[in-house]
């Protein structure tokens, strides 16, 4: 079956000229967009195997496409083609879940192949970039675990409740606090486990069996 492929990018001319060249190569494009908004609209319906995403697009930006994308279909990848190659974008990037990371210099044949390996799952990068992702997944590795040994017992004590559905002044009622002071230990504790909202908090509970009463 041919590769389905989305085609996210804000200037028509650079768009059209990728939709041409995967069309020729046999790859069905499903679905272009000019803006994140756009992009976000047209993916449930289109099912792409991979989605060509630039980063320097309208709201939502590539980045923030990139991780709604990986909530709405982990099976999809996601292949950034972009004009930056600073350190700060690929790894921006790949943290939020793109697959691969390609610079706009990239050759037809570069491009083609990248698209065909990031849909079997290959981690493809341009040339240089690859070494710099690794490096700083390396020393991240090398670094404490963000995880419930560097949460204070009250931090622990305030995310079990969040865990059961307690709202902030719920928790500040039982735990008889300010709710300025149950926000700053949620604050605390997305900081900590590097997270970014009560969803993800609770589902880290929750695999912990933090929501128990024991």
């Amino acid at each position: 079956m041919s590769l389905r492929v989305m085609v996210v990018d804000d200037h028509p001319l650079w768009r059209d000229a990728v939709e041409r060249d995967l069309a020729a190569a046999g790859l069905e494009v499903v679905a272009v967009a000019a803006t994140g908004r756009e992009a976000l609209a047209r993916f449930p319906a289109a099912r792409p195997d991979v989605v060509v995403l630039d980063l320097q697009i309208p709201e939502p930006d590539g980045v923030q496409v990139t991780a709604a994308i990986a909530r709405l279909d982990p099976s999809a990848r996601v292949l950034i083609l972009s004009a930056s190659g600073e350190q700060a974008d690929v790894l921006a990037a790949v943290t939020a879940g793109a697959t691969g990371y390609l610079v706009k210099s990239a050759s037809r044949e570069e491009l083609l192949d990248a698209v065909r390996r990031t849909a079997a799952g290959d981690a493809v990068f341009t040339p240089g970039l690859a070494g710099l992702v690794l490096g700083e997944f390396q020393r991240r590795s090398d670094e404490p675990d963000p995880g419930e040994a560097q949460l204070t017992d009250r931090e622990t004590e305030v995310l079990k409740l969040v865990a059961k559905g307690l709202s902030y002044r719920q928790i500040a009622e039982r735990l008889v606090l300010s709710h300025r002071t149950v926000q700053n230990h949620v604050q605390n504790t997305l900081r900590k486990l590097q997270m970014h909202n009560r969803v993800e908090l609770t589902r880290y509970a929750l695999e912990r069996g933090l929501d128990d009463d024991s």
